[in-house]
């Protein structure tokens, strides 16, 4: 796999059985190789003019840009939230048994 295809994507969510099933769903479906679930962090963020504070489970979705569209839709469609969190980040480098092994894992 090319150094330069492989991706972390970051998703909250607001209970850990729904953090669950989104990483359940993307591994099964082999959008991600693995997803890592942070327990219960808090959050803090704006939302339609007010701050609000929440608990929170974060996603850690190793992916591919080239599998991204499919992750971003599939967080969108089992998502409780009307505005989920989906960002992507490069991986510019790593160790290159573990970035093949994570190309392997993902159509």
């Amino acid at each position: 796999m090319e150094q330069s295809s492989a991706r972390i994507v970051f998703t909250t969510a607001g209970s850990a059985e729904e953090a669950r099933q989104i990483a359940q769903e993307l591994v099964e479906r082999r959008l991600a190789a693995c997803v890592n679930i942070v327990p219960q962090m808090e959050s803090f963020y704006r939302w339609e003019g007010k701050v609000e504070r929440a608990s929170e489970w974060l996603l850690l979705i190793k992916t591919t840009s080239e599998a991204f569209a499919r992750v971003r839709d599939t967080i969108q469609q089992l998502h409780s939230y009307n505005l989920p969190e989906c960002v992507m980040l490069e991986i510019a480098d790593g160790s290159s048994q573990y970035l093949k092994w994570l190309g392997e894992n993902v159509n």
